[in-house]
């Protein structure tokens, strides 16, 4: 209920052209809304209060207004005043203001509500005080302060692009079944997507598009004469009727050739310019519109994708953390050099401005390359990770007290792209430019213009692998073919292809397949999978110094078999720093089991395993103080002695090897395994297969001598058939524990004695 001395029409008799100035009026005007709408006014200054954020080294205003935690920041204004520059604010300090679902920008004569919720588009409401007292707006600002969620849009980012694809891939397949070629039906309606979105967001003149399909509803060819002399426009800018048409270009439009329509098509355009195109969400429009517009895809259009927040998993510890911390410790400078300054422009300052500006231009020459690109989610969302983290360094260099840069300079040139299909390739490019661009509005940053698409030349249309001669027709080509260049970039991201080793000659083809092996033999055996050949080319890009880091997506068989020789090689010459071994991914519409790998230099930080600290990733995609146990070996002349052994008395023998994470050994014999998994006493059993191998878990005798870093060797020989004790037992022991006992000081001669051995 609201407050009985404060009504709708005592506000607006209040606020209603009132002259006081912005800083003057703004906090009355907001304690007259509280109490007008019977809610608590802000005096809670860890939760709710003015001036969030006032104290910021710089002098100004602060970061909010008003803050309420889980609710809203509120920047207001003088009457009259932009109300973007107020909405920018606010959006430059979300994450110190912690992220709020709302954003609400007042000049008192108008408030604007902002809807922020992460994965749904911003729906603002737009109340005037003349209209503050309906109901139906009075019920929406008591939300504000008492229920955001009832704000939260209808529809999600992901529903809406969903709903667009379906639309597009409905239209590409009714104009394939008249026989239409696949690939210019795909690029004119890339090109009419497009179209879309430029027209909602202002690019191209308001109502443009649309109003193109509606004039010649009835006349397919009138319909595209016009598209072609729009499309005309756009690749160079120039008069359309009475519009200007801005330069857009940077590719897209550079071959115009619209196909035969009919009315139905029209009809089916117009149906979807109608929806609402600043919406669509580029983390996933690729994807979708690939499965649309791409006929081998179309069976996938309703299928599920890979959300954000499961690639992210890769492009966090391999580019945003690592700049993170860069930009942490140059902040850390900026802010000792600040307080030696005396006065604006002294040395200390310049020194400060140039720590500043020095980490700006490293993200602008930060280069990310995904080489399987698809259809661009990977190079999105890591030019958005840039494009997030050079806002942020402007908005902290701010508030220590520097002048932020004007512009935003990391760009599409950023990212690098290498894709087979010619479907993704350019779908690839135009998610990169309608993610930027929707970016930099958001944001409240002007978009390039001269061009207003740059051109993506950087996302190849090409094979990652392997490089033809121009004018060859097979892979093989006479042996002539070679392996395929990467160019050097920061950081390498992506999902390769999975295909099974088996597969690959029928997907792939015999001559293909054959050559690939060829170029890459001795370095990804014959019997790994397609996905092995990423991972081993980012490998080798850093030992050779072209790259730092990478995170890729392999299958979870990367883990062991041929493949795990590739990340043998990873291990052997840098690092595994971050992984998980076995997590749920969706791959061409369908569920599979996947790895996710992040490896660099030898001097890469460890992050972790399966969201986990470790201290050590082996190649099998275990953690460990240095045993890697994947890497099974004894020294020569261990296995000398324990095979002696085993072949004069026909017992068996194991090394049982002690860790952070517990005992770990495994028996294999006659075929059968055996493993021990809980050592806990002094007499150990051995779980079997009885009928093949019942004495190992009764009347064994142990031999048991402990050494360095908390490590045993155990040697076990079955009582035999006369009851016997082995008279050899003692020695054997005693053979085997000497040399682990003598490298015990050594960590790296350690690690290759200790072992995991089985004999079968």
């Amino acid at each position: 209920m609201q407050n009985a001395c404060m009504t709708p029409e005592r506000f607006i008799a209040l606020w209603q052209h009132n002259p006081l100035t912005e800083r003057a009026g703004a906090q009355g005007h907001f304690d007259d809304l509280c109490e007008l709408l019977g809610v608590d006014k802000p005096r809670d200054p860890d939760n709710y209060c003015f001036e969030r954020g006032a104290g910021k080294a710089s002098g100004g205003d602060g970061w909010a207004d008003v803050w309420k935690r889980g609710h809203f920041g509120w920047e207001n204004k003088r009457p009259g005043r932009d109300l973007r520059a107020a909405l920018k604010q606010l959006t430059d300090y979300a994450l110190e203001l912690e992220n709020p679902p709302l954003l609400v920008v007042s000049d008192r004569e108008i408030i604007e509500i902002h809807t922020a919720f992460t994965g749904y588009p911003d729906q603002p409401r737009r109340i005037a005080i003349a209209d503050i007292g309906t109901p139906e707006n009075l019920q929406t600002l008591r939300w504000l302060f008492t229920e955001p969620e009832k704000l939260r849009p209808v529809k999600s980012l992901a529903a809406i692009t969903e709903e667009a694809a379906g639309q597009f891939g409905a239209l590409a397949e009714t104009m394939r079944r008249r026989g239409l070629e696949s690939q210019p039906v795909a690029h004119f309606l890339i090109q009419c997507l497009f179209c879309m979105f430029a027209e909602d967001e202002g690019l191209l003149p308001r109502g443009i598009f649309t109003g193109l399909l509606t004039k010649a509803a009835d006349d397919p060819a009138r319909a595209a004469n016009r598209l072609t002399a729009l499309f005309t426009a756009m690749q160079n800018g120039g008069d359309y009727g009475d519009d200007t048409i801005a330069w857009f270009n940077g590719g897209l439009f550079a071959t115009i050739a619209v196909p035969p329509l009919e009315r139905a098509d029209l009809a089916a355009l117009q149906r979807a310019a109608d929806m609402d195109w600043r919406n669509i969400d580029p983390s996933i429009f690729g994807t979708l519109f690939e499965r649309g517009l791409n006929p081998s895809k179309r069976s996938q259009l309703g299928a599920h994708y890979t959300d954000p927040a499961t690639i992210m998993r890769l492009i966090d510890p391999v580019i945003v953390r690592p700049l993170s911390a860069e930009w942490q410790a140059a902040k850390t400078a900026i802010a000792a050099a600040l307080k030696k300054s005396k006065k604006q422009n002294d040395k200390a300052h310049k020194d400060a401005a140039a720590l500043f500006h020095g980490h700006l231009e490293r993200l602008r020459n930060y280069r990310v390359l995904d080489a399987a690109c698809g259809s661009g989610n990977f190079l999105y969302l890591a030019l958005k990770s840039l494009k997030d983290l050079e806002r942020r360094a402007n908005t902290e260099a701010e508030a220590l007290g520097l002048q932020r840069q004007v512009s935003i300079e990391v760009s599409p040139a950023n990212v690098l792209g290498i894709e087979l299909d010619a479907y993704a390739a350019e779908l690839a490019r135009v998610t990169v430019w309608i993610g930027e661009i929707q970016w930099m509005l958001r944001n409240g940053y002007p978009v390039s213009a001269q061009p207003i698409l740059r051109p993506l030349d950087s996302i190849e249309n090409r094979d990652a692998l392997i490089k033809v001669p121009a004018g060859t027709q097979s892979a093989g080509a006479g042996g002539t073919a070679s392996e395929a260049e990467w160019p050097a970039c920061d950081a390498i991201v992506g999902n390769p292809p999975f295909l099974g080793d088996k597969v690959m000659r029928s997907q792939l083809g015999a001559d293909y397949t054959d050559t690939l092996r060829t170029c890459y033999d001795g370095r990804v055996p014959g019997g790994a999978d397609f996905v092995t050949y990423w991972f081993e080319k980012a490998r080798a890009q850093i030992e050779a110094g072209k790259c730092v880091a990478a995170g890729l997506v392999g299958t979870n068989s990367v883990r062991g078999g041929a493949n795990r020789k590739v990340l043998d090689r990873i291990v052997a010459s840098g690092r595994i720093f971050e992984a998980w071994s076995d997590e749920p991914w969706i791959n061409d519409g369908a569920s599979v089991r996947v790895s996710l790998v992040c490896f660099g230099a030898a001097d890469v930080a460890i992050g972790g395993l399966d969201g986990k600290l470790c201290t050590t990733i082996h190649a099998d995609l275990t953690a460990g103080e240095g045993l890697d146990l994947s890497a099974a070996k004894l020294p020569e002349a261990m296995h000398s002695q324990l095979s002696t052994v085993y072949r004069r008395r026909g017992h068996l023998m194991f090394l049982a090897i002690k860790y952070a994470s517990g005992w770990r050994y495994r028996i294999r014999m006659a075929a059968r395994t055996a493993t021990c998994c809980d050592p806990g006493s002094t007499v150990w059993t051995l779980p079997a297969d009885r009928a093949t191998s019942g004495s190992l878990t009764s009347g064994g005798k142990w031999a048991k001598r402990r050494i360095a870093l908390r490590t045993t060797i155990c040697i076990r020989t079955p009582i035999d058939q006369a009851g016997t004790r082995d008279k050899q037992l003692g020695s054997a022991a005693a053979r085997l524990v000497a040399p682990m006992e003598a490298a015990a000081g050594d960590a790296q001669k350690y690690r290759e004695a200790a072992a995991l051995y089985r004999y079968a």
